[in-house]
């Protein structure tokens, strides 16, 4: 049996090390175990699904995953928790495990980190990826919205992550909350809240409420956009001032690249009136709009 993570495991474990939690790292364990279970129970794991985390911690969740899953890919940047979690998954013969920055840089994943995982999904008999953590809020962003243009796709992701960043993977136009994640993640997959979570359940408690999100991803709609990095990027520019005419954005955007003419063409065969912004659009109307503009423009890249 696998020790529980509880606060009062934490701390003692932490305390024989002599290390404290790293601020740095997004160090904040979950300590409700009814919560743990939930995430696990959220991922719907079984021997056919190979499992990336990243932030093992002290390996509690990493445990029960091995107990369901085919293999476990677990990527640790502490190397004082690395250590710890190897002690306890000593006997895991179907768990990776990693000491890296899961993360190259914002836009991409470590190599290291996607060659374990293809290792993985190929010792796996009919395996399917699947993102399971409690995520460090400071990588939360990159790993979930760079997983959509890895070349290991993954089935579905279930993370702890921030409410404010759930909350904006969910959100709708209109909505304060809604921005080019929301567009990214929601032209490609199908999203959901689980539970909402307050600080009281992490060890140290952070400042701001938590969510478990689900997001499961939807080949029907990835398959709607011809082509995703075009997409992705134009998203983000026009979304740059999100609040501001839709007009100003796309001239922003195109600027060198599409005469102002040419963007009331545009504007004029999607019905947009002058006052149209973006924050208002959905995504179909916006991947309509990046498409006529691709039409225009092909060879814009950021």
């Amino acid at each position: 049996m696998q020790p529980r993570q509880t606060k009062s495991f934490l701390m003692q474990r932490l305390r024989e090390i002599g290390v404290e939690p790293a601020s740095r790292h997004g160090q904040n364990f979950l300590i409700d175990l009814n919560l743990v279970d939930l995430i696990v129970k959220s991922a719907n794991l079984d021997r056919e699904d190979v499992v990336l985390e990243v932030g093992t911690g002290t390996g509690s969740l990493t445990a029960m995953m091995a107990n369901l899953a085919g293999h476990v890919v677990t990527v640790e940047i502490d190397g004082h928790l690395y250590e710890l979690a190897s002690e306890h998954l000593l006997d895991d013969e179907n768990v990776t495990m990693l000491k890296i920055d899961a993360l190259r840089n914002k836009n991409h994943f470590a190599p290291e980190v996607m060659q374990a995982v293809g290792e993985a999904l190929d010792s796996v008999p009919n395996s399917r990826l699947k993102l399971v953590a409690n995520l460090p809020y400071n990588v939360a962003t990159p790993i979930l919205s760079n997983l959509l243009s890895c070349e290991h796709l993954p089935h579905s992701m279930v993370a702890t992550i921030q409410k404010e960043l759930a909350e904006r993977i969910v959100a709708k136009p209109w909505s304060k909350d809604y921005s080019a994640l929301s567009v990214w993640m929601q032209s490609q997959c199908d999203c959901e809240i689980v539970r909402i979570m307050p600080p009281s359940v992490f060890w140290p408690q952070p400042r701001v409420d938590s969510a478990i999100i689900r997001i499961v991803i939807n080949h029907e709609k990835r398959n709607l956009i011809p082509d995703r990095l075009y997409f992705h990027q134009f998203v983000k520019m026009i979304f740059i001032h999100r609040r501001k005419f839709l007009r100003a954005n796309i001239v922003s955007a195109m600027k060198g690249h599409l005469t102002k003419e040419q963007i009331d063409v545009v504007m004029e065969e999607m019905q947009f009136g002058p006052d149209t912004r973006t924050e208002q659009l959905d995504v179909a109307t916006l991947l309509a709009l990046t498409e006529k503009i691709r039409a225009l423009a092909p060879d814009w890249k950021l």
